[in-house]
């Protein structure tokens, strides 16, 4: 299985509905590792390293979200897999 990585950014009413929380217990289950934290501008921000089908389900996942979050966009950036990450982490 090939390994990849994509750099995300997720815009809407994504703070304060506990899409961090909700992107790492997804991350778990699809065995992904990588960050996710909330940005200053409201958006909030990710990167998912691990194989491509589950990277695709997760960004599949972020286009909506944790009940409660209304996501109006995601740009994703393809790059360079390079599995720094032993786990997925939520960043402050």
């Amino acid at each position: 299985m090939r390994k990849v990585r994509v750099h995300v950014l997720i815009s809407g009413r994504v703070q304060g509905v506990f899409f961090r929380a909700s992107t790492q217990e997804q991350a778990y289950k699809l065995r992904i590792n990588g960050w996710v934290k909330n940005r200053w501008d409201g958006r909030v921000e990710a990167v998912f390293e691990g194989d491509e089908e589950a990277v695709q389900k997760m960004i599949s996942w972020v286009h909506h979200g944790p009940p409660g979050a209304s996501v109006e966009d995601v740009e994703i950036k393809w790059e360079k897999y390079q599995g720094e990450f032993t786990t997925f982490s939520i960043r402050y």
